[in-house]
């Protein structure tokens, strides 16, 4: 998600006025933290910082897998402001203003020390190399993706495998057909500057919950019978959905809650250890309402919808599955990385 009015990771395009369709481009910086170091960034405890909003889906990906796969003390965490200014995302939520492991007030510096005046936004999720505080990679397709396999030597003991190799090829088709219609659907209507362009959207957008949800009928989970990075890239879509893309992205065919699959399987993950314990609808609603002008130019925060739901049993262990395979459930959150109360049921 970069800084300019809060659009996803990697696009461009302007989300205020703008006539041309909204468009996703290409991360800049797409250099990978691999086990041998091939692109010069060798996996190393302690040596990367994450950077995140949690207000950010594509974000949030990367919170869930380093939750799951225990990585939270090999790789750091920063968590910039949910409301970002014209000069990027801000560590405002720090002490002083400033990231207290890189030094810096905002992530836009990390990317000047990799590459000064870039033609792109400043986005998260992002790895910065703490030594120099140099961009690593803000390549959020492929990020959790390393995290699952190249960061294996440092996983926790029992971590699940996220990207198992015989399903490779049919999570990677599932999840293809996710991003396309409704990870990046969604943005595709909310921010249409044209009413033949938000329809195709939104259409796309429930054909594509009405395909899964279908899928999801008999089925714990996308692929497989345990929790698989398909399950991650839509799981952060659908919890952001009733709070902010139903209403504020025009996306109001039916809400989420009213999908009786999708809402237990949103459920049964959003209570699965890793999942809901990074979710902060404090930090969504903020964002999405503050931040984006051109749709909400009252900057008026919504008081709903009611949160308690999250919460409430969804029966979904009747459809068997594993939730982490042979391995087990990741610990207690980190104190300092728990959610305050204001941004949970």
């Amino acid at each position: 998600m970069n800084h300019d009015k809060g659009e996803g990771a990697g696009t461009e395009g302007n989300t205020t006025h703008g006539h041309k369709p909204f468009k996703r481009s290409r991360s800049h910086f797409p250099d990978r933290v691999t086990a041998d170091g091939r692109d010069g960034w060798p996996v190393e405890a302690g040596r990367y910082r994450l950077v995140v909003s949690r207000a950010c889906p594509w974000a949030s990906r990367a919170l869930v897998s380093r939750r799951l796969l225990g990585l939270e003390g090999a790789l750091s965490l920063a968590v910039a402001d949910p409301v970002q200014d014209d000069r990027s995302w801000r560590f405002t939520l720090d002490e002083g203003g400033r990231d207290p492991v890189l030094g810096i007030r905002f992530l836009s510096e990390a990317y000047d020390a990799r590459e000064r005046d870039y033609p792109g936004g400043v986005s998260v999720p992002a790895i910065v190399d703490v030594p120099s505080g140099r961009l690593v990679t803000n390549d959020y397709q492929q990020l959790t993706l390393d995290l699952a396999t190249e960061w294996s030597a440092l996983h926790r003991e029992g971590a699940p495998d996220l990207y198992p190799e015989p399903l490779r090829e049919e999570i990677d088709e599932v999840m293809e057909g996710i991003y396309r219609d409704v990870n990046n659907g969604v943005y595709r209507a909310g921010f249409a500057s044209g009413q033949e362009e938000y329809e195709a959207a939104y259409t796309d957008v429930f054909r594509r919950l009405d395909l899964v949800s279908e899928r999801l009928a008999g089925r714990r989970y996308l692929v497989g019978d345990t929790i698989t990075e398909a399950d991650i890239r839509l799981f952060t879509t659908l919890v952001r959905f009733d709070a902010v893309y139903h209403g504020h992205f025009k996306c109001n065919r039916s809400k989420l809650s009213e999908d009786p699959v999708l809402w237990a399987y949103a459920r049964d993950l959003y209570q699965t250890p890793g999942f809901g314990d990074t979710v902060d609808f404090d930090h969504i609603k903020q964002h999405y309402h503050r931040v984006h002008t051109g749709i909400n130019p009252t900057g008026i925060v919504p008081l709903g919808p009611d949160l308690s739901g999250w919460l409430t049993p969804h029966h979904r262990e009747q459809l068997g599955g594993r939730p982490f395979g042979d391995g087990t459930p990741p610990g207690p959150v980190p104190g300092d990385e728990e959610i305050p109360a204001r941004g949970r049921p």
